[in-house]
């Protein structure tokens, strides 16, 4: 009973502290608006029509936008370091990052007017990647050592993709470094309606798994010899993995780090209690980008920061302090 307890406190002071990150994503901007002006485009109030429209046109689907981004990523992390075992595993070790901007920067050399097409190309890109990888993995009995290393290996081709049409054409690595870097300019309801719904879905389908990849602490032959059918549910953790990632990136570009650092808070304040990881992880998620994304608008105003330099500057130390501590206990 104190276990369920400290969980439910937990996860509501966490949705408590989305809510009003969300809440002040929307309250401040490049723009400057009034406490009465803010509640009053909220409520519908006459006279405030204009801070309506920019809370609706902009403010609205740049927060939702930057919600959705930091779920999906933070989701896929912790579903990764899940079912390979490796606390530094992270959407882009699946090679789902590559994939996307692989196909981003095919779609701007043979189709660069119809640049519309571009989060579609990442979405294909990055869930064609993830099938090949879970393909190529599964002829290899689908372990753990396999996917992480058949990741790598697809990571390093489509880098090099990405690196031989950058050299071909400096239009096209202009183009493509907006997406590289990561970004929620510009993003609107319309960007949202698809990549949304698929999100939501990997977080149920990751939850309904949240039991048996509980038992993959105890390593695959115990977890099988207690009834879970560890390549199966290996398979469709990392689908759930690729398509929340893939989903994410579709509109926020190649945002780094999100995916490997929230997994790690998360994990510490479940206490190894996979489902509640499961939903913090999002929640997390969520919170860091738009905090992230708050602070690169308002900071430098007038000129805008792209969140994916903020979660950058934050991954970076604490990827380095992932190694330094896994060398300390080596």
């Amino acid at each position: 009973m104190k276990k369920s307890v400290r969980s439910a406190a937990v996860l509501g002071g966490a949705l408590l502290l989305l809510f009003f990150s969300f809440l002040l994503s929307l309250r401040h901007g490049s723009t400057y608006l009034t406490t009465k002006e803010f509640f009053g485009a909220i409520f519908g109030h006459t006279g405030c029509e204009n801070a309506a429209l920019i809370l609706t046109a902009i403010r609205l689907p740049r927060a939702l936008a930057a919600l959705f981004a930091g779920a999906g990523l933070a989701l896929a992390g912790t579903l990764l370091q899940q079912v390979t075992d490796n606390p530094l595993a992270a959407p882009n070790i699946l090679g789902i990052n590559a994939g996307a901007g692989f196909f981003v920067i095919l779609s701007l050399t043979f189709f660069p007017a119809l640049y519309a097409l571009l989060p579609f190309a990442a979405f294909c890109g990055a869930l064609l990647t993830a099938l090949c990888i879970l393909a190529l993995s599964g002829r290899l009995q689908m372990g753990k050592t396999a996917v992480v290393l058949c990741g790598v290996a697809f990571s390093a081709l489509f880098g090099a993709g990405i690196s031989f049409f950058s050299v071909l054409d400096a239009d096209v690595l202009a183009s493509y470094t907006d997406f590289s870097v990561g970004g929620l300019r510009g993003v609107t309801m319309k960007d949202l309606y698809f990549p949304m719904p698929i999100i939501l879905l990997c977080l149920v389908g990751a939850c309904l798994l949240a039991g048996k990849l509980q038992l993959f602490c105890l390593g695959d032959t115990l977890a099988a010899s207690l009834g879970v059918p560890v390549r199966r549910v290996r398979l469709l953790a990392l689908i759930c993995a690729a398509a929340s990632a893939a989903a994410a990136v579709s509109f926020a570009g190649l945002l780094g780090f999100v995916g490997l650092l929230v997994p790690h808070v998360a994990r510490r304040l479940a206490r190894n209690r996979t489902r509640l990881e499961i939903l913090l992880s999002p929640i997390g998620g969520g919170i860091l980008l738009l905090l992230a994304d708050l602070a690169g608008r308002v900071i430098f105003s007038p000129t805008e920061v792209p969140v994916g330099i903020f979660t950058a500057l934050l991954g970076v130390p604490f990827f380095l302090s992932l190694l330094l501590g896994r060398k300390h206990h080596a």
